[in-house]
């Protein structure tokens, strides 16, 4: 167990509430930001890839060799060379997703990521790249703790 896990656990077991026990904002603005940038990976399971392919209409072995990395830690998602996640595509000043339907998990649960939770400077950090991550008042929807703990908690999620 990681101490993150172990943290977590002994504010959990302790019936602290967490700090956005209230909710957290977050609204999409196809920025593009977190697929973009600094080198990255975008971690796949092996249903994810299988997804993808047959979204792309692509044999599942083209697909692996043409977009898939392996590394150490599991299979990546191919970068373009200026780091940008290779289906992203930009359109009239927007950013968006060339296989959104079926995006990987690590994608979906974008930004309730374990690291982003910690703390709310953590969430603060996060939104200084995200301008989807809300600040109170502003309108994005409102995201409750369990939902948030669903996307934190899931297997793929980062951690």
């Amino acid at each position: 167990m990681s101490e993150k896990t172990v943290s977590l656990q002994i504010v959990e077991e302790a019936g602290e509430r967490p700090w956005y026990a209230d909710g957290l904002r977050f609204s999409c603005t196809q920025c593009g930001n977190c697929c973009s940038g600094s080198p990255g990976f975008v971690w796949l399971t092996l249903e994810d890839m299988q997804k993808i392919a047959a979204f792309l209409k692509m044999d599942f072995d083209k697909f692996t060799r043409t977009y898939v990395r392996q590394l150490q830690g599991g299979y990546s998602l191919t970068e373009k060379f200026n780091y940008d996640c290779t289906f992203l595509r930009r359109e009239n000043g927007k950013a968006m997703c060339g296989i959104y339907p079926v995006r990987p998990m690590q994608c979906r649960t974008w930004p309730f990521w374990e690291d982003n939770l910690k703390t709310p400077r953590e969430w603060e950090r996060a939104g200084q790249n995200c301008p989807g991550i809300a600040r109170p008042g502003d309108g994005a929807p409102l995201y409750s703790q369990d939902e948030i703990e669903r996307c934190r908690n899931h297997p793929e999620s980062p951690r």
